[in-house]
């Protein structure tokens, strides 16, 4: 993506409605109280102050509202359904889940959810599945509060790439 298609891009999100705003932003984490949020903060000058802005409003997010966001993302091994914007990212950022792995993902997010309630959420882009699985078992091993500190880093991560996505008009 190039950086004159990003500003075109953060000119066009600015000048958007707060509602419309909003909707673009929950694409990116499906929180209400992030896309308020970050709508409220606009205009932004460039990625990095939008992204800035993003971040802290992750980690200021009530659990609340964390767990809203996590209620968007499928499990780590499914394949999303659909055609919508978030579905497409959701397989793009997964694509290093082998079908052999898939099993031991399903095993390992149905432990995680039953001692979290809450789907394991990690930034998959990059990942092999074998990582994702190595990395949900030593979190099973987390404290509630500590996991909680991972939960927001990753969803911090996803939401970064994004938010370079929905400005970048990619995938």
């Amino acid at each position: 993506m190039s950086n004159a298609t990003t500003l075109e891009g953060l000119a066009a999100f600015n000048a958007l409605s707060a509602a419309d705003a909003e909707r673009e932003l929950l694409t990116c984490c499906a929180s209400r109280a992030f896309a308020r949020h970050v709508a409220a903060l606009r205009p932004y000058r460039d990625l990095a102050q939008l992204t800035a802005a993003a971040d802290s409003a992750v980690r200021e997010l009530d659990w609340p509202d964390v767990l809203e966001a996590l209620g968007a993302h499928p499990r780590i091994g499914e394949r999303r359904a659909g055609a919508d914007r978030e579905s497409s990212w959701s397989r793009q950022e997964q694509s290093g889940v082998q079908d052999h792995v898939r099993a031991e993902l399903a095993e390992g997010n149905r432990a995680y959810e039953a001692r979290f309630g809450h789907v394991y959420l990690i930034c998959a882009t990059g990942l092999t599945g074998e990582e994702m699985l190595a990395r949900l078992r030593e979190r099973l091993g987390n404290d509630e509060e500590a996991e909680r500190a991972v939960v927001r880093d990753e969803l911090a991560k996803i939401t970064r790439l994004r938010m370079a996505k929905l400005l970048g008009g990619g995938a």
